[in-house]
């Protein structure tokens, strides 16, 4: 009797338990006893809540109960509520069905407990995976074997086993490093032209030089692309013999003839020039260095700038080396309600230091001021040396402007002879606001003058400037350099289709415009930009006319309209590339040519934080691969 009341009182919903208490619950309830009601746990009926029928329960006895015919009394008088029953039925069939784990078979649970073999799939993916980690995220290899890792890799899958970190170094990379070798070595076959870099580079924590080699070209679509060939071990002597056989050597062993080398970006050193020349490929040093190179010269000829800049370095270098100081000009900084910044120091091998640095005292002028009042610095500014420091960040704002411009991966030799022709005319306009650095001007538009006397008369910024659909001929400062340009583009021309030197016919049909790839004007544009726009406007021509022919498609194109500067000339020539098949070619390979070392310098960047105090024992031969790993991934992973 005790066993069959507890039965009964574990399923039945409704009603009183045996002490009388209203809490009877079911283990597994049915929706149907929301409308229904027990008397007692024995009752041989249940109680409808909607038209309070006594419905049998039917089995005849407690242990034979069921809710048969409460459904059938829903379904036959209740329409709304039986509905609503099969939807509550449904919804727990589905969550018992999620909520329920299949009992495992006992082979199953033998085979999850087993390894992966090595061969898998399983295993293969996720080996590739841990060294794309390793790679893309700059990791040492010798990751695989720290703890943390392999933890949180034995929670993911238990199953797998990771490979060793010799396995990793001497197998799987070696592995990926010839598979992407392959892929670029694919993507070249084709090209008929393409541009370098070169730099050196030397470790600071190891005896390790490094030559690299990062190649750029435009595909068939006018998409431009950049990958890193190499990054030679490099022995012995720099000197321009050494440096042209190593870069044949590397241009070999990727089977690029020195007919496809369009030109080679090197920075200004003897060696490096003289080395190109040895090779007979044409070659141009790093506009961005160069312009670096400008400025040094300026700020150095004006002796009240200089100080003031002297000064402005130990302030920084004060708080730099100082946490009190530092902690006290942060609580100014929160006080006067400013946002926190640090102060930016001046290196003289980084780009634009020296203008961040200004910017940086300038910004925080109040605070600096309110510092001073309560504490000691090495040195103050004066009033006049506060405006020193205003007029020159004016005059170096376009040149960090153009820095980073010229940096970009999509930015070209195109871009070097407006670059400049902008920059004369910003420096040669006279202000009254120019009292205290007129010196520095002059001798600045000096230096950009004489580093670049002939920047016009070298064809490769030429020619590509006239055929940039934003310049073209518009932004030469010499008619006559203007003249040789387009001699020198009209014998490509007829190199290109020797049947071009005559005027083809023309066509009836009527001119036709060039499309164009218009972008949204921002909302405030640079003194620089300012000054590029007037040079376009004032040298825009005449509406273009229709012909087939090679010769005449140049003169078509010379008296369209320029696109704006914010345009892609890519895209130009992807859209017109059918109209202007035969300056289309030619594009392909004046527009390849980036006009910085950049590239190389990022290279670099990327190998200093693989080779560090901590990998200094890296072979040159594995950080090679590492670093050509973590550039060209994305052609794998595309």
């Amino acid at each position: 009797m005790t066993h069959a009341t507890s039965y009964v009182t574990s399923t039945v919903r409704g009603g009183f338990d045996l002490n009388g208490n209203n809490n009877m619950k079911r283990a597994k309830e049915s929706g149907v006893w929301r409308h229904f009601t027990l008397d007692t746990p024995t009752s041989l009926t249940a109680t409808c809540n909607i038209c309070k029928t006594n419905v049998a329960r039917g089995g005849g006895s407690t242990a034979r109960y069921n809710t048969t015919n409460l459904i059938r009394h829903l379904q036959n008088y209740h329409a709304k509520e039986h509905g609503e029953f099969l939807t509550l039925t449904l919804q727990s069939k589905k969550q018992a069905g999620d909520d329920k784990t299949k009992q495992l078979t006992v082979v199953d649970a033998l085979e999850r407990r087993e390894k992966f073999p090595a061969n898998s799939m399983k295993a293969t993916k996720i080996t590739e995976k841990v060294l794309e980690f390793i790679v893309l995220d700059a990791q040492p290899i010798s990751v695989v074997e720290d703890g943390g890792f392999r933890r949180l890799l034995e929670h993911l899958e238990p199953r797998y086993n990771l490979p060793s970190r010799k396995y990793f170094s001497e197998t799987a990379l070696p592995e990926l490093y010839k598979k992407a070798c392959g892929h670029i070595s694919e993507e070249l076959k084709d090209v008929s032209a393409m541009s370098f870099t070169t730099d050196i580079w030397s470790s600071d924590v190891c005896p390790m030089s490094l030559l690299s080699l990062t190649v750029h070209w435009l595909d068939r679509s006018f998409a431009p692309h950049s990958a890193m060939l190499q990054a030679k071990n490099f022995h012995g002597s720099h000197n321009s013999d050494s440096i042209s056989t190593a870069i044949k050597e590397m241009l070999g062993q990727w089977h690029i003839p020195l007919n496809k080398v369009h030109v080679i970006l090197r920075d200004n050193a003897s060696n490096m020039k003289k080395a190109m020349d040895n090779m007979r490929v044409r070659s141009l040093g790093c506009f961005a260095h160069t312009l670096q190179l400008v400025i040094n010269e300026g700020l150095l000829s004006q002796r009240s700038v200089n100080d003031a800049i002297a000064s402005s370095r130990q302030i920084v270098g004060h708080f730099k080396h100082s946490p009190l100081a530092y902690s006290q000009l942060h609580d100014l900084q929160l006080q006067m309600q400013m946002q926190p910044k640090h102060l930016q120091q001046d290196i003289k091998t980084r780009w634009n230091s020296t203008y961040l640095m200004i910017e940086s005292l300038l910004e925080q002028k109040r605070v600096l001021c309110a510092y001073v009042a309560d504490h000691d610095l090495p040195t103050t500014l004066t009033a006049n040396q506060w405006a020193l420091l205003e007029k020159t960040a004016a005059v170096l704002a376009p040149f960090e402007e153009l820095t980073r411009k010229v940096s970009s991966s999509t930015s070209s030799t195109a871009d070097v002879i407006p670059s400049v022709t902008v920059l004369k005319r910003i420096l040669a306009k006279e202000d009254g606001a120019d009292a205290g650095i007129k010196t520095m001007k002059k001798t600045v538009l000096q230096a950009i003058n004489k580093r670049f006397s002939a920047v016009e008369d070298e064809p490769l910024y030429a020619l590509s400037t006239l055929l940039d659909p934003r310049y073209k001929d518009r932004c030469f400062t010499s008619a006559d350099s203007v003249k040789r340009a387009k001699d020198a583009l009209t014998k490509e021309l007829e190199e290109e289709d020797p049947g071009s030197s005559t005027v083809g016919r023309e066509t009836t049909e009527p001119p036709e415009k060039s499309p164009r790839v218009e972008t949204e004007a921002p909302p405030h544009k640079s003194s620089f930009m300012k000054e590029l726009d007037q040079i376009l406007e004032e040298c825009e021509g005449p509406g273009a006319t229709s012909s087939s022919s090679p010769a005449v498609e140049l003169h078509r194109f010379f008296t369209e309209k320029t696109i704006t500067a914010s345009d892609c000339p890519y895209q130009y020539w992807r859209v017109n590339k059918d109209r202007l098949p035969h300056l289309a070619a030619i594009a392909t390979k004046y527009l390849c040519a980036p006009c910085t070392s950049v590239e190389s310098e990022r290279l670099f960047s990327a190998v200093s934080n693989i080779v560090d105090e901590k990998r200094n024992r890296l072979t040159a031969e594995r950080a090679e691969m590492l670093v050509f790993m973590r550039k060209n991934m994305p052609f794998l992973l595309k």
